[in-house]
């Protein structure tokens, strides 16, 4: 085996039609570029598109190469702190736009599909986020008293009516999040750059950019058989960011999701196992999650340790997973393994950077990003339309290196096992 190629990638065989983008081959000009052809960049080259804009995007590999085509896709529309601890954390006034704007985004992201016609199998029956020990049930509780005082409606679920949701007798307590859901998340990557493309962007795939340098007022960015100027830059490479901008690549943890797709699940197992395709995470550092596709294959993820799933037990680690929470799984056959890498910041939040006049950055969604690269992708179309900072939903923060990063990278790989055996001991000893 080896890194992971998109014939492994089971959504690869099952998204819709690729958009048509040609190579750079030519020095062209444009108001603002992106780089990254994910579903940050494309989601924000409809807004500037709309608005006008002349937009060029440019995607090293193919549109949804990196996380954007490789994640579970399901739609988690909360974060891992209360809004207490958002407030402490960014500020009052941020925190609570911040807070408006999350309670939203499931239903914006839904509301965007619809609108641009994008054809990603949503699902928006639900999302359960089950705890897999008595402490992080304690955390769930607090979580759930905390959002729904501010106005979510986030259902308490015990052993009898977690099983009756998800078809697992393995969690005694979980969080019903009735706005959470999921996609196919290659399709809807796909679905926004063509909708992007017919709002005039243009998109260039195979077109790394290979520097990036002050024209006078402006920015070039050159690959290798062409160049963009631009009054503007975005940056939206997520996990895959590489030197093109000093220090961004090391202000996150380049983590690894590995997934795993069964053959498709008798009617039968389908009427108990996430009964009306409603998705399920839970509490594990090594985060066990799955859903549905449309034709009824179980995609079920976790925490690996490098882009060949199977490195360090990865793809053994997602089968005893499977059987854990869906033991009556035990047999059915695997047809695809896979992995990607995702960004995950110290505070478990995504963060928004101007390092320079002209240039913004947004990455770091932390195990969020089909809903929250929306919401950073408008975020940063209103940044560049003119919007006050104050009124954005995320702070604008300076680049800040982690600590001693490239030990840290070094040592990821080990992380996926470790995590798997505190989860172990949490269970054996604090079972929910």
């Amino acid at each position: 085996m080896g890194v992971t190629t998109e014939a492994d990638i089971h959504w690869h065989r099952t998204a819709g039609e690729a958009p048509v983008c040609a190579k750079l081959q030519d020095d062209i000009k444009a108001d603002v570029v992106i780089v990254g052809g994910g579903l940050t960049g494309t989601r924000t080259a409809i807004g500037l598109a709309e608005s006008g804009a002349k937009v060029v995007l440019l995607e090293a590999q193919r549109i949804g190469y990196g996380a954007s085509g490789r994640s579970g896709g399901q739609c988690n529309p909360m974060w891992r702190a209360t809004p207490d601890d958002l407030a402490k954390r960014l500020g009052g006034a941020c925190a609570e736009r911040l807070v408006e704007t999350t309670i939203g985004s499931a239903d914006a992201l839904f509301a965007d599909i619809e609108k641009y016609a994008v054809d990603c199998d949503p699902q928006q029956n639900g999302w359960v986020q089950a705890a897999h020990c008595g402490a992080s049930r304690n955390n769930l509780e607090r979580l759930a008293q905390a959002w729904n005082a501010v106005g979510t409606k986030i259902e308490r679920l015990d052993r009898p009516g977690t099983e009756n949701r998800t078809g697992s007798k393995a969690y005694g307590f979980s969080l019903f999040h009735p706005n959470g859901g999921h996609v196919h998340p290659l399709s809807m990557t796909r679905g926004f750059a063509r909708a992007a493309i017919r709002l005039g962007a243009e998109l260039y795939d195979r077109s790394p950019v290979q520097a990036m340098s002050r024209d006078g007022n402006k920015w070039r960015l050159t690959t290798p058989e062409g160049s963009v100027t631009a009054e503007q830059v975005i940056l939206s490479t997520n996990g895959y960011t590489d030197n093109l901008w000093p220090n961004l690549k090391r202000t996150f943890f380049p983590m690894v999701s590995v997934s795993l797709a069964t053959a498709p699940l008798s009617d039968n197992l389908r009427k108990t196992i996430l009964p009306n395709s409603v998705t399920i995470a839970d509490t594990r550092r090594a985060i066990y999650y799955s859903r549905y596709d449309r034709d009824g294959r179980l995609v079920f993820g976790c925490i690996g340790s490098t882009e060949d799933a199977a490195t360090l037990g990865g793809v053994q680690r997602l089968k005893r997973g499977l059987r854990t929470v869906f033991p009556q799984l035990a047999d059915t056959e695997i047809e695809a393994t896979w992995a990607g890498r995702i960004a995950v910041t110290p505070e478990m939040m995504p963060h928004l950077h101007q390092p320079a006049p002209g240039v913004l950055a947004g990455l770091g969604y932390s195990g969020r990003g089909i809903a929250m690269t929306s919401v950073m992708a408008r975020t940063m179309v209103q940044k560049v339309l003119g919007a006050a900072d104050d009124t954005l939903p995320f702070p604008i923060s300076p680049i800040q290196p982690i600590p001693m990063h490239w030990a840290a990278r070094k040592v990821i790989p080990l992380g996926a096992p470790a995590m798997t055996l505190r989860d172990q001991i949490d269970t054996l000893f604090d079972p929910t």
